[in-house]
């Protein structure tokens, strides 16, 4: 009976066995020479902002997030239909072109309206005319 799982126990062994002397080798050999380019975190191009404990993401983050799910979970929606694409015929090249196509659009439209940037919002100026008068303009003032 123990013989039996003998190769998979030495198996089990090995692989722990490399991976331990992998990371200590690694550690061992690696080079030593920090510099500040190399020390400091890589974010896809933006330098990456501390914010505080009371500060949050925007909602824009959890929106591009939650749109990648989506778009991912309709990809998954492909496999099932290839698997089954000689059975359903031209029927279900059909609607797989329609559910592809609708994909598509509600991709590009929320391309186009901006859903897909995540980062700072630029300032849009307020042009002179349309600013709100202050209390001392309309000759509110304090003293009487």
């Amino acid at each position: 009976m123990l013989s039996e799982y003998l190769p998979i126990l030495i198996l089990a062994i090995l692989s722990i066995l490399f991976a331990v002397l992998s990371l200590l080798a690694s550690s061992l050999l690696r080079p030593r020479k920090p510099s500040p380019a190399k020390l400091s975190p890589y974010e896809s191009g933006i330098v990456p902002e501390r914010l505080p404990k009371s500060s949050r993401f925007s909602v824009r983050f959890y929106v591009v997030a939650m749109l990648f799910i989506i778009f991912d979970i309709e990809t998954i929606f492909l496999f099932p239909w290839a698997v089954g694409f000689r059975q359903l015929g031209l029927f279900g090249l059909v609607e797989m072109a329609i559910f592809i196509g609708l994909v598509f659009v509600a991709y590009v439209y929320i391309w186009k309206s901006g859903g897909l940037d995540w980062s700072r919002p630029r300032p849009v100026p307020i042009p002179r005319d349309r600013v709100a008068p202050g209390p001392r303009s309309l000759g509110w003032d304090r003293d009487g």
